[in-house]
């Protein structure tokens, strides 16, 4: 059951009952029926509640709550790896250096890099300054990333929350003109190789009535653990980068 089925479920008990509700101010129910009735009432919405599926009841008790996640460790901290101690290692297993479009376009016809499209994980964000294209390992990794990550927040009732791809594949012309603005970019930056991402960590697509900063908090401390896990497996190396506000994730 997706989102949209939750969501008729919602609209058609919610209007059943106030039909029924309705009804029954006009009908004059005998008093010995009065407590039977109700009791229909309630075990035909016990019925709907069962046959809904564990993940979708999470989703809508979680929909208008309030209640803060705060019991999520924070792994964020954890993602530490420096660019200079893998950079040479990252080169090996990624495409050779792109230098403007055209090159681009020829890793793409030879099968070197493969197209990344939005999905039910993930959305790809417009990029003005790198390419949504990865090596085939890479598009592995983030695709196990996007399940992990919804395993985990659809326990908590987030289901069909989504994060968000701000940065894949440059060129030297892209590092060129994101260096004017950003002098964190790297000359050596795995991005240069189709082996590397950056997710947000600010912003998410989150499925909910109102988003909370605890929620947002939430999304930023669980997407973390998952890359982490993954990074202990020594299926990537991971950046917390603050001044961007993403996670930089290389596939090894």
């Amino acid at each position: 059951m997706n989102i949209s089925s939750v969501r008729l479920v919602i609209i058609f008990l919610i209007s059943g009952l106030k039909y029924l509700f309705m009804r029954i101010r006009r009908i004059r129910v005998r008093k010995e029926y009065r407590l039977k009735f109700r009791l229909f009432l309630l075990s035909l919405l016990l019925i709907c509640l069962i046959f809904i599926p564990q993940s979708n009841r999470a989703f809508l008790a979680n929909f208008f709550s309030r209640k803060c996640n705060n019991y999520q460790q924070v792994y964020s901290k954890k993602l530490n790896d420096r660019i200079v101690d893998y950079s040479a290692q990252a080169r090996l297993t990624g495409i050779s250096t792109a230098y403007n479009e055209g090159d681009i376009r020829e890793r793409i016809i030879d099968r070197e890099l493969l197209k990344v499209r939005s999905g039910r994980n993930y959305r790809i964000e417009e990029m003005k300054n790198s390419y949504p294209y990865l090596t085939r390992d890479s598009k592995k990794l983030l695709r196990k990333i996007g399940r992990n990550f919804r395993k985990k927040i659809n326990k908590e009732g987030f289901k069909g929350s989504k994060f968000i791809i701000t940065s894949m594949t440059r060129t030297k012309e892209n590092a060129k003109v994101l260096g004017r603005s950003n002098i964190n970019v790297s000359e050596n930056s795995p991005h240069l190789n189709g082996n590397a991402f950056d997710i947000s960590y600010a912003r998410f697509s989150i499925r909910k009535f109102k988003v909370t900063d605890c929620d947002k908090w939430y999304m930023k401390e669980a997407l973390a653990e998952v890359i982490y896990q993954l990074r202990q497996e020594n299926e990537c190396w991971a950046t917390y980068e603050k001044q961007q506000g993403c996670f930089h994730v290389v596939s090894r």
